[in-house]
């Protein structure tokens, strides 16, 4: 299975790249995973809020191709344990790719929604965009080993 990880905004923190970097070098045996870091746009005045999420959007969207598998990353999305993430992945067919999108920081436009595929919440708490990716990333480390019946997960 092939992931694709679109996340709008730079990763800007050092600690969070190395442990990003940590979880992408794991998951090298188990499957491909591409981090696609696109830029966000920038906001002159607060009622332009809309207009950064349909920007944002647009720029998401030409990264997508039609048989692509849209999962967006979203506080309204639904929740999962590990395990029933990892239920969910073994679910999607192999053939598929799957990409997770992470929006930027005002969130995403409607237009997102409408083409996601499915939509997921990493938690009822709040993260920093940043520190969602890490968080994703180890989730996905997490769901493959679960998947492969490795001893990560406990």
């Amino acid at each position: 299975m092939k992931f694709k990880v679109l996340m709008v905004g730079k990763t800007k923190d050092d600690w969070i790249k190395q442990g990003i970097a940590v979880y992408l070098k794991r998951l090298q045996p188990l499957a491909k995973l591409e981090l696609v870091e696109l830029p966000d746009a920038s906001l002159r005045t607060s009622s332009d809020i809309r207009q950064v999420r349909q920007k944002e959007a647009a720029t998401c969207l030409k990264q997508l191709s039609p048989e692509d598998y849209l999962v967006l990353l979203d506080v309204q999305g639904a929740t999962k344990t590990s395990l029933e993430f990892a239920a969910f992945l073994a679910s999607l067919s192999d053939n598929k790719n799957v990409v997770f999108l992470i929006g930027g920081v005002f969130g995403v436009d409607d237009t997102l929604r409408e083409r996601a595929n499915a939509c997921l919440s990493l938690s009822a708490l709040t993260y920093t965009h940043q520190l969602a990716r890490l968080i994703l990333v180890e989730q996905l480390y997490r769901a493959l080993m679960i998947q492969n019946k490795r001893s990560y997960h406990h």
